[in-house]
């Protein structure tokens, strides 16, 4: 049973397998071979376990960000970031910071946010004489923030996976998202004063307002979106279904920039990628069925409780895990398989579930751009036209900012849960 659920599918994932493929041969291996249990039970797992409420705010979510990707939302997003904050040193890093914080309020996707902020990014930093390295290592690491910030896909599906209200997960990403986002900007800062490079200009209180103007629109949707979902107007999956209508309405009547054209090739690109994500969650549902079934989550915190592993260790034994796990895998595929054995651990051994949903969501967001395979890395490399060998020298100390915050939100949970208790307080 142990070789058919776990062995057989690390030979596959080392084999280059896709995921859902990976999960479901185990499963079946296990109850063809093992339980003799009839394949119906395979069939009814998969579909129920997409049948969840919080996943219909997944294909919204992303729709909403296509929308807003295509046309001059993410230029409209610069200019204000740029006009506000331009008197500082780096100040162009400080805005790729700040635009991304702004746009994963919107999309929730890093990999989007680093094509979309970084082809107008990367161009004004190299005009302006940033060292390559530095703007290649930053316009990778802070498209991760993305997840970490709400909206955040990998947050509703964590939330599906371990029953937890997604609502509460997003109320608790907003410290933690906004502290590595200053973090960064003052790294930046340093550097850029140390290496004399990005030298700041005078703040024109007429060219602010004036990208303030343009830009209204834009910043309407992450305040529509997190007011109302912490105001109790609406749930996440309603404030998702708000934000695509939203989304719709600004990029094709407001500022008139998307054709029918457009909109059907941002839902074709909604579809592929929800369906992407969807058949993953439906394989993980009949392989957390099967660990639920075999008792193996209880049998594992027997044992950890036998060993009277102390919480500080467990959790950095599981850091250390997901880390790992990161730099090969997506986050939402690595949620969708850890999460049944995982949450029930630490649930047991006291550590509550959305602090640790945090943990979990900034340790896989590190994936997202560590090497050998963070898909920020190959989103940069393709569309940004940097080169490896460059973005590999210029992620480190990003790397090493994203460690040191996340030693500070997993051993000090109240950097999450504060924001429950003071952005939830009325429920």
């Amino acid at each position: 049973m142990t070789f058919a659920l776990f062995v057989v599918p690390v030979i596959l994932l080392l084999i280059g397998f896709l995921i859902f493929v990976v999960l479901l041969t185990g499963v079946a291996v296990a109850l063809v071979f093992f339980m003799h249990v009839p394949l119906v039970i395979v069939h009814q797992n998969l579909f129920g376990s997409v049948n969840a409420t919080p996943l219909l705010a997944v294909p919204f979510f992303i729709y909403a960000g296509e929308l807003m990707g295509r046309g001059s939302v993410a230029q409209r997003l610069v200019d204000f970031v740029q006009a506000g904050v331009g008197s500082v040193r780096g100040s162009l890093g400080v805005t790729a910071v700040g635009t991304s914080a702004i746009f994963g309020a919107i999309s929730g996707a890093s990999a989007a946010t680093v094509a979309t902020i970084g082809k107008v990014m990367v161009p004004a930093m190299r005009r302006a004489g940033y060292p390559e390295t530095f703007t290649a290592g930053l316009i990778t690491a802070v498209g991760a923030i993305d997840v970490i910030i709400p909206p955040s896909i990998p947050m509703i599906v964590y939330g599906a996976a371990a029953e937890e209200s997604v609502a509460r997960l997003y109320a608790a990403g907003v410290i933690p998202g906004l502290m590595i986002a200053v973090m960064i900007a003052a790294y930046v800062v340093w550097r850029a004063k140390r290496e004399k490079f990005g030298a700041g200009e005078r703040f024109d209180p007429a060219r602010f307002l004036h990208a303030a103007a343009r830009s209204v629109w834009a910043l309407g949707a992450p305040v529509i979106i997190l007011g109302g979902i912490y105001g109790g107007v609406f749930s996440p999956t309603e404030a998702a279904a708000v934000a695509c209508v939203y989304a719709a309405f600004v990029t094709a009547f407001i500022f008139r920039e998307l054709g029918w054209r457009d909109i059907v090739e941002a839902a074709a690109a909604t579809v592929l990628f929800t369906g992407q994500i969807l058949i993953i969650v439906a394989c993980a549902g009949v392989f957390a069925w099967l660990l639920t079934v075999n008792q193996i989550p209880a049998a594992v915190t027997a044992w950890l409780q036998s060993l009277n592993v102390s919480a500080w260790m467990l959790l950095l034994a599981i850091n250390v895990l997901l880390l790992a796990v990161g730099c090969f895998l997506d986050p939402l595929s690595a949620i969708l398989l850890l999460s049944p054995l995982l949450v029930p651990i630490v649930k047991a051994v006291g550590i509550n579930s959305v602090h640790f949903g945090i943990v979990v969501t900034v340790n896989l967001a590190i994936g997202l751009f560590h090497p050998p395979f963070g898909i920020n890395i190959f989103v940069a490399q393709s569309v940004l036209g940097l080169k490896l060998e460059t973005i590999y020298r210029g992620i480190l100390p990003f790397v090493i900012i994203y460690l040191i915050a996340l030693a500070l939100i997993t051993y000090v949970p109240e950097i999450s849960l504060i924001g429950v208790r003071t952005l939830l307080a009325k429920g």
